[in-house]
């Protein structure tokens, strides 16, 4: 059997189409019309993903993504008519792994759904082990701090160096700037926001990125960064 996907949203008609294109997908689905019924559920079938909506009868699904979340690393994908970038931020700032504006396409919600299951197959093993990280050419080891990309070393700044980990160890999620200033830095202000920019546009040359073409770091337009490197 597949994995299982816990879809919580009070529109009949959107629920019906998830339902039904997640199991011609091969996904086992179970429903939530409201939070209280989501929050159930979650408990009784530990369901390997969850779809949230935020709008919900019986209260707010940012209340619902603090549950799960503090239930463990169970990914979680917003889908939701919120459209403001501020709440998209909270969402994520809060444990969400991704966020699907409405109306939306099912290629890519399926495609984001893989993204956020690999994600947490990685997010379950011990990284505080790790000795070392290879994607797509680049390789980090972390003992000696260093870097190479298809086989040539990098030269990186402490903070370049950190960022660069942060967003690795956080592969294929969108990634907020406060998260990541708070990883590097341990706090975050608007002149970290600033020097945050800078250093990413730095990385970005030496990794030889460009932001519309991504080969590893992609931007998140009013949210962040999300690392993309398979």
């Amino acid at each position: 059997m597949g994995e299982e996907i816990l879809v919580v949203e009070d529109d009949d008609n959107i629920r019906r189409l998830l339902r039904i294109s997640l199991k011609t997908e091969g996904y086992r689905v179970c429903e939530a019309k409201s939070g209280t019924v989501a929050l159930s559920l979650f408990e009784a079938n530990n369901p390997t993903l969850v779809l949230l909506d935020l709008g919900l009868p019986d209260c707010d699904g940012m209340d619902v993504l603090a549950h799960v979340r503090s239930e463990g690393l169970t990914p979680v994908i917003v889908v939701t008519a919120r459209t403001q970038d501020d709440q998209k931020v909270a969402a994520l700032d809060a444990g969400a792994d991704d966020y699907v504006v409405k109306p939306f396409s099912m290629d890519e919600l399926f495609a984001r759904i893989r993204v956020a299951l690999r994600h947490r197959v990685r997010a379950q093993r011990d990284e505080a082990e790790m000795a070392a990280y290879c994607v797509d050419g680049l390789e980090i080891d972390c003992e000696t701090r260093t870097v190479r990309l298809d086989g040539k070393p990098i030269h990186l700044t402490p903070y370049e160096y950190g960022i660069l980990v942060v967003m690795v160890q956080n592969q294929g999620k969108a990634l907020t700037h406060r998260f990541i200033q708070h990883a590097v830095w341990s706090y975050a202000t608007s002149d970290d926001y600033k020097t945050l920019r800078v250093l990413v546009a730095s990385l970005r040359r030496k990794l030889g990125d460009k932001p519309a073409q991504p080969r590893f770091i992609a931007t998140e337009v009013g949210v962040g960064y999300r690392f993309v490197g398979e």
